[in-house]
């Protein structure tokens, strides 16, 4: 990351992160508690020492310069980095604690963990804030990047700098309407196929395991089509004919609305759940305070009700 000055305060980088991840003067004034003339005229030193204009008007907002974008995983990793060196003994005041965490999460898992996650964040941290991100149609280095701070569900282990815990394995239920024909009687594998399909894809995919699974038993499903978000889904599924796929957690939400949940009559592979982080966070005890969080939370809603 190439400056003008040759000497940078700490402080630019700090003010620098949080620019670009409010990517609005008024709101990073109010997050590092300054006046807006006061965070101008940091944004005017941090321009003076970047060579570069970081924030350019669009609208009635603003929005980050190519240059800034390729630096925001650079400046994210130096500040988490100083963050750690400064906390004493690796402990963090919970109740004093003012900071934004960027959750990378399908919006599965943030049906089904959302609430509680809110919950005890506002107990526990009410100066937390988190911001959920959804899965784009194409994979980014959200990470590495540092767009994102955690992420939530099922993740690709094979992707590089990013530290993966797998916490629990999830399995698919199938899903349709109460009346739906195809809960007359036993579904097998003959009348699951003959069904007609909705598939959740954030990439607009029209087949994935229960095909492979079906093809080993000698049949294909029709799929009708698919869609982008699980909400959707399901009330594409709770006014239509038509049979989904869910995880068990987020078995609650499909009965709120009135959908009935059904085991597929397939040996489906199972949904490795965990968390995923870049490894600058790992001396940080406010992040490692939030994976613990979601993580216990997790377990706790795969466990069975008693």
């Amino acid at each position: 990351m190439r400056v003008t000055q040759s000497r940078l305060d700490l402080n630019l980088l700090v003010a620098l992160d949080v620019l670009l991840e409010e990517q609005s003067v008024s709101r990073a004034a109010a997050r590092l508690h300054l006046s807006e003339p006061a965070m101008s005229r940091t944004l005017g030193r941090i321009r003076a020492a970047l060579g570069d204009p970081v924030l350019v008007r669009a609208g009635r907002s603003m929005v980050a310069t190519p240059h800034a974008l390729a630096v925001r995983g650079e400046v994210r990793e130096v500040v988490e980095r100083a963050r750690a060196v400064f906390l004493s003994g690796g402990e963090v005041d919970l109740r004093t604690l003012s900071r934004t965490f960027t959750v990378l999460a399908h919006d599965a898992v943030v049906a089904a963990y959302g609430a509680a996650l809110f919950t005890r964040v506002s107990r526990e941290a009410p100066g937390v804030r988190l911001r959920f991100l959804a899965e784009g149609h194409v994979d980014v280095p959200a990470l590495r990047e540092g767009t994102a701070d955690l992420e939530l569900g099922v993740v690709d282990a094979r992707v590089p700098e990013v530290r993966v815990e797998h916490v629990l394995d999830e399995r698919m239920l199938g899903v349709a309407r109460a009346g739906h024909p195809l809960l007359r009687g036993r579904p097998t594998a003959r009348r699951f196929a003959a069904a007609e399909h909705l598939i959740v894809s954030r990439r607009g995919r029209l087949e994935g395991p229960v095909d492979t699974a079906l093809a080993e038993l000698g049949l294909t499903r029709r799929v009708v089509g698919s869609v982008g978000s699980f909400p959707a889904s399901l009330f594409l599924l709770r006014d239509a004919d038509l049979v989904g796929l869910i995880t068990s957690q987020a078995v609650p939400l499909a009965e709120s609305l009135g959908l009935v949940c059904f085991e597929v009559p397939l040996t489906l592979p199972p949904l490795p759940f965990g968390l995923a982080w870049h490894p600058r966070h790992d001396a940080d005890p406010a992040h490692a305070w939030l994976r613990a969080c979601a993580k216990e939370l997790m377990l706790d809603g795969h466990r069975p009700a008693r």
